[in-house]
């Protein structure tokens, strides 16, 4: 380094020298987040000669040190794009100003002039023979800022990682240098409610395949949901931020970035926040390529990795799907980020599907984050018709191509089980859904996911199986109608031509998962599944369970009642029951072929009506 600025000495000078050619009146840009250059920050803070400092940062840590002083708020206005949690009391109290923009937006603001900037200052690591500079750590709207200002100043720190992308500036560029080593800022958020998020983390990962691509935002939750992905196989990155939370995902080869579609080998980001274990991680890393805001939270950038998906944390969902992640009411909370970008990124991605992930409740349970309106002064960060999958700790809801009547019921039934009731009835009085419409069982789900498999039939198609739940209403419909008349007559033992509401509702309203319990079997058809087969069981007499089966025509004699049978005995036995009974029709010759197979010593006998009953008892 000694070498390279022997060459431009005049460019060498002390923080208080540099920030002394910043004048009165000037916009000034400061690098973003952990990359922020602290000692730069100081010195202009200090010099009480600058007056009337209009601040640009993304994301702030050193100015929170400063934001309850007058002296310091008399001198200069701070203008965030994102509100860290250090200045979220100051932003709560009218301190500071927040410019709601998309991220990827930002360096097209200081292109065009709409923020004007006169000076930047920014950190870089120490220049290489060939007078490079690397932006490390921030990359985001950092180039940018330094692209649109009149006045560069760098502080050089030994400590900042050299990244490897778009990361790098010429000392040509830069106006001021000032040699400082120091710690860079650390940023690790605290661990969120243990078990609420290891249960977000196990809906989430239910969704992502391996070789999925990911982005996920930054955060006490997305911090945490990485930490259950550590069973999944070639991940990629396509993302705004590189955590500490990848790190073990790194280090066992969980990403490997080998089944990207675009930019395949390596992870794409914009910053780096965490620990300086993952600064060491990165330092000099080509695995790692980091580029700015612009082009790696471009939509159509996105759209070029297959299989994204983009996973993101909000505050507040409505009944309707909007959803709101930057505000608490009138309160400013952080930002809007590129939620959206990243969401219609995935959406446009071949095989991509976005996840919003969030607690059921907050303030300790006592508030419902599922509500029949955003809070008054909310902002809607992502629009209803954008969100596809909300996940809270009690399950997942799938809202993309739903009715209001369907996402009312998707969510309602991922809501805290105090809050489901309240909510069906707020809905009923916004005539979103049916005036009888029943509320979703005040049921824990995940209890249920332990009755969910999947198998491959005989025709090669791959069948899941699990619980009905009352969001299946409209399927269980469809699935009914898509049956011919004789398969329907053999279920219930009459000709139904209409399949009403009031049926639908009594078949899950009477499922409680334990005396009657209901399974379907789902098969993928163009991008969703659709059910073709349901096995159900309800209590009958003497420690029996009555059992009955419906196969759509085109997979009967793929196996599927079989294993509906075994799932339904396993349920069934663990809630008390020794045995099934069933009540068939004499026509019906293959459902009795399928329990005397199951059942070779099934009793069998002819009731007054001329149907068979037949009784099975499970083995011990």
């Amino acid at each position: 380094m000694t070498d390279i600025l022997s060459r431009c000495p005049e460019k060498v000078v002390s923080a208080e020298e540099a920030v002394s050619k910043i004048k009165k009146g000037s916009r000034v840009f400061i690098g973003s987040a952990c990359g922020e250059p602290q000692h730069l920050i100081r010195a202009m803070v200090n010099d009480q000669t600058l007056q009337d400092i209009m601040l640009y940062q993304m994301l702030s840590f050193t100015l929170a040190d400063y934001v309850d002083d007058r002296n310091f708020l008399r001198r200069f206005a701070l203008k965030l794009f994102f509100i860290s949690a250090t200045m979220r009391k100051a932003a709560f109290e009218g301190k500071i100003d927040y410019i709601p923009a998309y991220i990827s937006e930002i360096p097209q603001l200081f292109e065009s002039g709409q923020i004007g900037l006169d000076a930047a200052l920014v950190q870089v690591s120490p220049p290489d023979r060939f007078g490079l500079c690397s932006l490390g750590v921030s990359v985001d709207v950092t180039r940018s800022g330094i692209k649109n200002a009149r006045t560069v100043i760098a502080q050089v720190n030994p400590r900042m990682p050299r990244t490897w992308g778009d990361t790098f500036l010429h000392i040509n560029d830069i106006d001021w240098m000032v040699h400082y080593e120091e710690p860079l800022v650390t940023s690790v958020p605290l661990p969120p409610n243990e078990e609420t998020a290891r249960r977000i983390g196990f809906y989430v990962s239910e969704l992502i395949e391996d070789g999925s691509t990911l982005q996920i935002g930054f955060g006490r939750l997305p911090y945490f949901i990485l930490q259950c992905l550590e069973d999944k196989k070639d991940l990629g990155i396509h993302t705004q931020m590189i955590t500490d939370a990848f790190l073990p995902l790194f280090e066992k080869g969980v990403i490997s970035n080998k089944k990207k579609s675009f930019m395949p080998g390596v992870t794409v980001a914009t910053l780096c926040m965490g620990s300086e274990k993952i600064y060491d991680y990165i330092d000099n890393n080509p695995t790692f390529y980091f580029c700015s805001s612009d082009f790696v939270n471009d939509p159509a950038v996105i759209a070029f990795n297959e299989n994204l998906v983009s996973i993101s944390s909000a505050l507040e969902v409505d009944l309707t799907g909007q959803v709101c992640a930057d505000s608490v009411g009138h309160l400013f909370y952080s930002g809007i980020g590129d939620q959206a970008n990243f969401i219609r990124g995935s959406a446009m991605s071949k095989g991509g599907i976005s996840i919003i992930a969030l607690p059921s409740t907050a303030k300790n349970g006592t508030v419902s984050r599922i509500v029949p309106n955003l809070s008054e002064g909310a902002g809607v960060a992502t629009l209803r018709g954008d969100v596809n999958f909300v996940v809270t700790e009690y399950g997942i809801a799938q809202l993309r191509g739903k009715s209001i009547y369907q996402r009312v019921m998707e969510l309602a039934q991922i809501a805290h089980p105090k809050f489901r009731a309240g909510l069906i009835e707020t809905a009923k009085k916004y005539h979103y859904i049916f005036a009888d419409q029943l509320p979703p069982p005040a049921e824990d789900w995940l209890v249920l996911e332990q009755y969910k498999n999947r198998i491959t039939l005989k025709n090669g198609k791959r069948m899941s199986v699990r619980p009905l739940l009352p969001s299946d209403e409209f399927a269980y419909r469809n699935f009914f109608y898509s049956l011919r008349e004789e398969t329907v007559y053999y279920r219930f033992f009459r000709k139904i031509r209409i399949f009403s509401r009031e049926m639908l509702q009594r078949q899950w309203s009477s499922v409680d998962y334990r005396k009657n319990m209901s399974l379907i079997g789902l098969v993928q058809k163009k991008g969703h599944k659709e059910i073709m087969a349901i096995g159900s069981y309800a209590e009958d007499k003497d420690r029996y369970a009555e059992v009955a089966f419906v196969v759509r025509e085109d997979f009967q004699g793929m196996g599927v009642a079989s294993h509906l049978i075994g799932e339904l005995e396993k349920i069934a036995k663990k809630n008390g029951y020794k045995g099934f009974s069933a009540i068939v029709l004499p026509e019906n010759r293959s459902m009795i072929r399928v329990f005397k197979k199951r059942y070779p010593n099934a009793r069998t006998s002819t009731t007054e009506g001329g149907e068979i009953s037949i009784l099975m008892d499970f083995e011990a």
